[in-house]
């Protein structure tokens, strides 16, 4: 009972709460078993995280990023920029939760030299702990999840240092695949054992990290000429099917994360600027994503809302979320072929490298689209004025925006990181109708992590919204 009580303790403290039963049987409680394989543990963590992350992405990045908000709800609300000391709980407690299994999982794979499971234990960290801090800031890692080892309290990392060590890792994880070496324990729901597939989705995750550091370390630049000149060394995603997107079966476990459908569309209506700009492409995600907007009982198209909106300023009912799209069989991106080509067009378009910025931009859109559509994207989307790249950053970066739709908190990372778009605000919106930078720390660290909690604050010149992250710095 020793164990499991210490391990309680460290969920209040980081939220690094035991698997739950999904599965397999046998991970019900790692902490009650004495020895578990390098794969015993990777499936819980994908699903559980991926889940997380989109559950979040809906309620927090959408609504920041003026893709979705609360509807007919008037007051308050994330939309409006009103950001609670519990807002980011579910994140900061998620995270934690499973980055205590994969460092159990990177233990079992080091003491069974099983390469290729520690290559995807450390490219998973990163992608946990890279959302982490570009959410929170400074926080918990070189001491965390080590709880049963009698460290309760974990000091606060400052960002730079973890996107350091985490680069280091992901370059650490690409040395270490070995293709001539199976997985053995059991297939996986993320590649279906595909060591090639895994290093090619390590390099990409490392692409956009660089990218994300890349005003504030220069040398990420070179790092990324590095991996975009050796294909065959460094791998990175160059055909859809090797994408990062987990396929809700909607066979038990692997389900929805929203139990009921309808909580995804009810009291929820589609942002004005998403919708309005998807609009002006005439683009064919629409009735995917939202369902038609009506006055006086007729259809008059997709039509939104505009975040922060004045109670009476609209005489329709707005389009709708649909919720189609959280019904299984459905996807989860993770990290898709289209944000690789927006990457490789921004380093085009910024001298970087040698390739065809458009070239890039096209693809990075078709592969976008297409993978909500299912079929090819016809050639006359590009002879649209807005589907037109225009060699601003600005353009490529408002298709990127529609592109990372589903995928965690990237929009309002890439917005941070750029600017772009440039979103429209209201007299309603709190915060001076400033996006908020950041989230605040998990509401039970001031109190069971007082002093660490406090040092890293007074770093970041407070807890509070507008301290921005490391790498913020338009």
């Amino acid at each position: 009972m020793k164990k499991i009580k210490i391990f309680m303790l460290a969920g209040l403290f980081l939220g690094t709460s035991s698997c739950t039963t999904n599965f397999e049987d046998i991970n019900t409680n790692p902490n009650l078993i004495d020895q578990i394989s390098p794969g015993t543990l990777l499936n819980e963590i994908i699903y559980n995280m991926a889940s997380n992350n989109l559950t979040n992405h809906y309620s927090i990045n959408c609504q920041l990023m003026q893709v979705q908000l609360s509807y007919p709800q008037y007051y308050g609300g994330i939309q409006r920029y009103e950001i609670l000391e519990t807002t980011g709980d579910s994140q900061w407690n998620a995270g934690y939760r499973w980055a205590k299994n994969i460092r159990e999982m990177r233990a079992a794979a080091e003491a069974e030299n099983s390469n290729n499971y520690l290559a995807i234990a450390l490219t998973l960290n990163a992608w946990v702990y890279t959302n982490l801090t570009d959410t929170f800031g400074d926080i918990p890692f070189s001491e965390a999840s080590q709880a049963e080892d009698g460290l309760l309290q974990a000091r606060y990392d400052k960002q730079e240092d973890i996107y350091q060590q985490l680069l280091s890792d992901l370059a650490t994880a690409n040395s270490l695949y070995d293709h001539t070496q199976s997985m053995t324990y059991g297939t996986d729901i993320l590649f279906s054992n595909s060591t090639q597939k895994w290093q090619k989705f390590t390099n990409s995750l490392r692409l956009r990290l660089l990218l994300r550091i890349a005003d504030v370390l220069p040398s990420a630049i070179d790092d990324m000429k590095t991996i975009l000149g050796d294909p065959v060394n460094h791998p990175i995603i160059t055909h859809a099917s090797e994408s990062a997107i987990l396929q809700v079966t909607g066979i038990t476990p692997n389900i929805s994360p929203w139990s009921r459908a309808l909580d995804f569309s009810n009291q929820h209506a589609v942002g004005e600027f998403f919708i309005e700009t998807l609009n002006n492409l005439n683009d064919p995600r629409r009735p995917i994503y939202v369902t038609p907007a009506a006055r006086e009982g007729g259809s008059i198209g997709y039509k939104g809302i505009p975040s922060g909106y004045d109670d009476g300023s609209f005489d329709y009912s707005p389009s709708y979320m649909n919720n189609a799209q959280v019904v299984a069989p459905m996807i989860i991106p993770i990290l898709t072929l289209a944000e690789v080509e927006f990457i490789q067009a921004e380093l085009a378009q910024k001298g970087h490298i040698t390739g065809d910025a458009e070239t890039h931009f096209r693809k990075a859109i078709r592969a976008a689209v297409e993978l909500w559509t299912k079929v090819p994207l016809a050639d006359a989307y590009f002879d649209q004025d807005l589907a037109q790249y225009d060699g601003t950053m600005e353009r490529i970066m408002l298709h990127k925006y529609l592109a990372l739709y589903f995928t965690d908190n990237q929009q309002w990372a890439e917005y941070r990181r750029t600017g772009f778009p440039v979103l429209p605000s209201t007299s309603s919106m709190l915060n001076d109708g400033v996006v908020p930078s950041r989230l605040m720390y998990a509401s039970l660290q001031e109190t069971y992590n007082a002093t660490n909690y406090k040092e890293a604050a007074s770093r970041m010149d407070g807890d509070n919204v507008n301290a921005k992250v490391w790498w913020d710095i338009k």
